[in-house]
């Protein structure tokens, strides 16, 4: 698997307009930013994106135009979706799409005008997704939300946005054992909202999961650009 963060920003990106912080001046000063939060999973051949926030046009041509073969919806927040139509004019066929069955029709129900097969996927039960093996499992935010756990050529990669610390026993052990794990961390330590975790949850979330490399994506633009696990657009993993 070769995994890229197309976006590692929260709902409104860095820099965050009309703000002039000094995370929000050096990024405007640098041509940096950060866009809204989705991942490109290439694997033989196939491309599965995974959410299509606003900003998926930029993000797609930087990543070369893929192809996209499937698509898998964690959960149905404008930052999460609204830039499925992005995209669809340049596919020959009708787009795959994942998620849970209420995620799925929030969505597909706002993209009904789209083209698109909608495959329902039952949650802790592993469905195969452009030749590897997917899991999604519930966390906890406010509206129905899933983390994902993707097995393919013995590497596991453990994705789970959008969510707090208090997650339940079955979802904590799909958690576990990743070679890459990315989490939510959308606040420096101390600042604390009631549907995320800040950079310090997921640091002692994943000191506990014990993967073999973390990361931390969804930052707001109080998160300095050289804070130790911040993920940055267009990192890219191999697995």
């Amino acid at each position: 698997m070769k995994i890229t963060a197309l976006g590692t920003g929260d709902v409104v990106g860095t820099p965050k307009i009309g703000c002039d912080c000094p995370i929000c001046c050096e990024a405007k000063a640098a041509g940096k930013q950060r866009l809204r939060t989705s991942l490109l999973i290439e694997h033989k051949g196939f491309h599965l994106l995974i959410d299509t926030g606003p900003d998926m046009r930029a993000q797609l041509l930087a990543a070369g135009s893929p192809r996209i073969d499937a698509v898998i919806w964690t959960h149905g927040h404008y930052d999460h979706f609204m830039g499925f139509g992005d995209f669809y004019r340049v596919q020959r066929e009708p787009i795959s799409v994942y998620g849970a069955p209420e995620v799925l029709a929030y969505c597909g129900g706002i993209f009904s005008f789209i083209p698109h097969e909608e495959h329902p996927v039952t949650p802790f039960e592993p469905t195969e997704i452009c030749g590897m093996e997917v899991t999604l499992f519930p966390v906890v935010h406010d509206t129905p939300t899933y983390g994902l756990r993707i097995t393919a050529d013995g590497k596991t990669f453990v994705y789970s946005c959008d969510t707090r610390a208090e997650l339940s026993a079955e979802s904590l052990e799909q958690m576990k054992g990743a070679d890459l794990l990315l989490l939510d961390g959308i606040f420096p330590p101390g600042v604390n909202i009631t549907k995320h975790m800040n950079i310090e949850d997921a640091e002692r979330l994943a000191g506990d999961l014990a993967p073999k490399e973390f990361w931390c994506v969804h930052m707001s633009h109080k998160i300095p650009w050289d804070y130790e696990h911040a993920a940055r657009d267009m990192q890219t993993w191999a697995l």
